[in-house]
């Protein structure tokens, strides 16, 4: 079997299956909180303690979470195919399930970052953040996330991988949420693409080309795909 260079992007719903919330649907996390006054940078100048308080929240929860079989059949893919996974989460949940090419456009929750000096990256677990943790610059720590307000600085570099891609599976996202929605019009003009979602957007999906919808969870639709790709080839 020759390896294909396969692209997957996934957002919330693949986390959800695993107890995380989501952010857009019934119950989701924006339905309790006011985006602009956790998730934003403004909302970090204007009152950083909410926000930490938000995040290390957020962190804790994913710590308890765990991988489920969609993020483990993923790792199992690698066996057979090259597979970079594009993810809108910052949870790490894909990596603890085994995959080791994951990109995450908006940053990842177990990683803080100083305030000042971007390059200034520390992994710091499930642990919190209080006002008053500094880099050795001397700036305040804050999560490495991407949030409103800021750019996404890696999206060039999943326009690029998308790009590659021979085959294109998407998990768990609405496709709504822009940079990000728009790689899947990045792919080459006769790359198949795979959407894994139980209730698809038809109005974010209208017109793309080769499509095929997987009406399932993550959990059944995901392994169910890697099976036939390494029984059957793609």
């Amino acid at each position: 079997m020759q390896k294909q260079n396969i692209v997957v992007l996934t957002g919330a719903g693949i986390s959800a299956e695993s107890g995380l919330q989501t952010f857009r649907g019934a119950g989701g996390l924006w339905n309790g909180y006011n985006i602009e006054e956790v998730a934003s940078i403004d909302a970090w100048y204007h009152n950083p303690q909410r926000v930490l308080d938000f995040y290390n929240m957020r962190r804790a929860d994913a710590m308890q979470a765990q991988p489920n079989a969609a993020h483990k059949a993923l790792a199992e893919l690698e066996q057979y195919h090259h597979v970079q996974i594009i993810t809108q989460n910052v949870d790490d949940l894909h990596e603890r399930g085994g995959s080791t090419k994951v990109l995450h456009l908006h940053g990842k929750l177990r990683e803080v970052r100083s305030s000042q000096y971007a390059n200034l990256i520390y992994d710091i677990g499930g642990e919190p953040i209080k006002l008053g943790d500094k880099c050795e610059g001397g700036a305040q720590l804050r999560p490495n996330i991407v949030w409103f307000g800021e750019m996404v600085p890696l999206m060039e570099d999943a326009m690029e991988l998308t790009s590659t891609a021979d085959l294109l599976l998407v998990v768990g996202t609405m496709l709504t949420v822009y940079p990000a929605a728009s790689l899947i019009h990045y792919v080459r003009r006769n790359t198949p693409i795979y959407l894994v979602d139980p209730a698809p957007n038809k109005e974010a999906i209208r017109g793309i080309r080769n499509l095929t919808i997987c009406a399932e969870n993550a959990t059944l639709a995901v392994p169910a795909l890697v099976e036939q790709w390494t029984k059957n080839g793609i």
